[in-house]
């Protein structure tokens, strides 16, 4: 005893200035109590308080030293308390091995003094370790053997920590079903106890549970609501959930909250350098861009991501991959390294299955009760051990046993002849599915390449059809007048009375052979920007030059009000579509009217329009307009369209990444609105349909009255 005394007076000189005044006024005190019970429960409180501040070693010693105290003066419930301290603190230092050892005798001591709360609460911790180590059926059985006293009693924060030890066992054994129920269960402990570092890792993990599940709306429920208790601050957390969260919406089809959460992703976890969620997250958008047919940019994203998935070793990412290539050459017709990547992805998901074959399967306990009949089952061999049995019962069990083992021998080599013939025809199986997916890839490859040809004659017979009109009309109306001039039938005042008649036919068989060439051209998928900086007032003078003597012609008073800015685009595509626009402007006006040209600057894209005053454009016409069927309409003076014009309009102007649009009121005027990206940046990586269209008419729809 005077060597504990001793070592209490040393701590509370060594810790005397650094402990709280409770430390100090529990080891002076400890120093006058007699050896007795007293003593004990001041020196568990000791180690308490060392215990909580992480200083185990010099716990340890107190523990030892009150150990024998309590042992001296027969005092169970102390002694009890001493081993499961000892067993904490070998937790904490990682002997497990001794843990598991003073937790097991704890356990006695307190069930010995019927003291039920604590019993639950070392079968709680057992089943922790026990889990952690892999051991799962005797982890199981002691977790869900604390759990009827712990929920009786409300301990919360170890209810908290054997629900989340029996999820994971259960997630481990592939049974995702009860690893969610023990989540959910969870959850509501921590709301009860009011943990937000609980909320967040339970909210986080029944996500990951619904994602495997397929179930995306509550994986997205459960992401969002792990996001919305944390900090927004909390970066590593945002790293972890955005690429499953994204993964989500984009597996829920909401493809616009996925590439903003992905996005996201990749630039936290670059900056982060957390290289398994920037796999996760490039596979990801690879998905989505191949949905929305950017083939480029998701060939690019998948190929850093089968980089990556080698780098981190993350087989089930790489399988992922290996699919989405897959499906990525064969829409791009590169029929042979589809088939490559397919048998890539069967030896790799082959590996795979067969790793899960080779662990041991965890058993199933899905009671406390057949937890207890197992353990009690483990423990009947020792019993019978114990027991004086006759020589002719041990002989009779000693016979039951031989031919138990014989009966397993043939059973065993039945088994593996089952197997070996199993394997040789999986393997012929794999061999036919191969050859009838390359098959299948090949008539998918024929009847696309059909359904290409057929939409081409479909182009082929609408231009014959236009040609044999339009065309034919203006071109048989122009060679009218060349004839009558060259038999000398028309006097040199009526020629020059029809010149302008003939230019204007001239003009509108150039204008309508430029718009089916262009139409023509972009229908059979050969148009392709070269987009590069420039000045959208330089093309908007150069146009309306072309133009003023349309406008001299039917008296029609040009406002340009634009600026100088920059746009990132195909200008000779620019070119064309503001062209068509200014030509049906002026198509559509009366004597007297007004055509305004403006365009408006801010930081990333560029609004164009072109206004009129003319005879608007009915509510029914104009869900026409953009349409790829032809549809026209005859000018104030009877001038012909193609129905092309609006349609090459629309398509030239999203395939530099832009939009189009028309607000028009019948009898007021129209106006045509073109957006276009500004910058590099913008013309690759928003995709078209993530903006919604605003209205711009308070700024320049021009009416009637001006």
């Amino acid at each position: 005893m005077k060597r504990l005394l001793v070592l209490f007076l040393l701590c509370n000189l060594t810790f005397g200035f650094s402990q709280d005044e409770e430390l100090e006024r529990l080891t002076i005190q400890l120093a006058y109590q007699n050896p007795d019970s007293i003593k004990v429960n001041t020196s568990l409180n000791i180690i308490k308080y060392l215990f909580e501040d992480k200083q185990y070693s010099k716990a340890l010693k107190f523990v030892n030293e009150s150990e024998k105290l309590a042992k001296d003066i027969d005092y169970k419930k102390g002694l009890a308390n001493i081993i499961l301290y000892k067993a904490k603190i070998h937790t904490q230092e990682g002997n497990i091995h001794k843990a598991i050892d003073y937790f097991k005798t704890a356990k006695v001591l307190f069930s010995n003094i019927e003291d039920s709360i604590s019993v639950a609460q070392i079968d709680s911790n057992l089943g922790i370790i026990e889990i952690k180590n892999g051991n799962y059926k005797d982890g199981l059985a002691h977790a869900l053997a604390a759990i009827n006293e712990l929920e009786k009693r409300e301990l919360y924060d170890d209810l908290s920590k054997n629900y989340q030890s029996l999820a994971k066992a259960y997630d481990t054994a592939g049974n995702t079903e009860k690893a969610i129920a023990f989540n959910i269960k969870k959850l509501n402990v921590d709301k009860k106890s009011n943990s937000i570092a609980g909320l967040i890792e339970t909210n986080k993990e029944l996500g990951y549970l619904y994602l495997k599940k397929e179930k995306y709306n509550l994986a997205i429920n459960y992401f969002e609501s792990a996001l919305g208790y944390a900090s927004s601050k909390d970066h590593n957390l945002r790293a972890q959930i955005l690429p499953h969260l994204g993964n989500a919406y984009l597996k829920n089809n909401d493809y616009r909250t996925a590439t903003r959460y992905l996005a996201e992703s990749i630039n936290i976890n670059r900056r982060l350098d957390n290289k398994n969620e920037i796999l996760i997250a490039l596979n990801s958008l690879g998905e989505l861009n191949l949905k929305q047919n950017r083939l480029r940019t998701a060939e690019a994203q998948l190929l850093e991501a089968s980089n990556l998935s080698r780098v981190t070793h993350n087989d089930q990412e790489l399988l992922r991959n290996y699919q989405l290539m897959k499906i990525l050459d064969s829409t791009n017709g590169k029929f042979d390294n589809a088939f490559v990547w397919q048998g890539e992805y069967y030896r790799l998901k082959e590996k795979i299955d067969s790793k899960k074959i080779d662990k041991d399967p965890i058993k199933e306990v899905d009671t406390i009760e057949e937890a207890m009949i197992e353990v009690n089952a483990l423990l009947q061999p020792s019993e019978l051990s114990n027991n004086s049995i006759s020589r002719k019962k041990f002989d009779k069990f000693k016979l039951i046993f031989y031919a138990l083992l014989a009966a397993f021998a043939v059973v065993l080599t039945f088994f593996v002849l089952l197997f070996v013939k199993r394997k040789n025809r999986l393997k012929y199986t794999k061999q036919l599915e191969a050859q009838n997916k390359k098959i299948e890839l090949q008539n998918e490859a024929i009847l696309e390449q059909s359904k290409h040809l057929e939409n081409i004659n479909k182009v082929k017979d609408k231009l014959f059809s236009i040609v044999s009109h339009d065309l034919k009309d203006t071109l048989t109306s122009t060679k009218g007048f060349i004839d009558l001039l060259k038999e000398g039938q028309l006097s040199q005042d009526e020629f020059q009375t029809l010149l302008p008649e003939l230019s204007e036919n001239a003009n509108n068989a150039s204008l309508l052979l430029f718009n089916l060439l262009n139409w023509s051209k972009s229908q059979m998928q050969s148009l392709e920007p070269e987009p590069s900086l420039f000045d959208i007032k330089e093309v908007f003078l150069e146009k309306v030059k072309l133009m003023d003597q349309k406008l001299e012609s039917k008296g029609i008073t040009l406002l340009d009000n634009t600026l100088c800015d920059f746009v990132f685009a195909d200008r000779s595509m620019v070119e064309i579509v503001i062209q068509n626009l200014l030509a049906n402007a002026v198509k559509f006006c009366n004597h007297g009217d007004s055509i305004s040209i403006s365009n408006q600057i801010n930081s990333d894209k560029s609004i164009l329009s072109i206004s009129d005053t003319g005879v608007g454009i009915s509510k029914e016409n104009q869900e026409k307009l953009f349409g790829n069927n032809t549809f026209s309409t005859r000018g104030t003076n009877k001038e012909k369209g193609t129905g092309l014009g609006l349609t090459i309009c629309r398509e030239l102007v999203e395939l530099n990444q832009g939009r189009i649009w028309v607000e028009s009121t019948l009898n007021l005027g129209s106006t045509f609105y073109i957006e276009l990206p500004k910058n590099k940046t913008n013309n690759l990586t928003k995709p078209l349909e993530e903006t919604p269209q605003p209205s711009y008419s308070e700024h320049f729809h021009l009416h009637k009255s001006q």
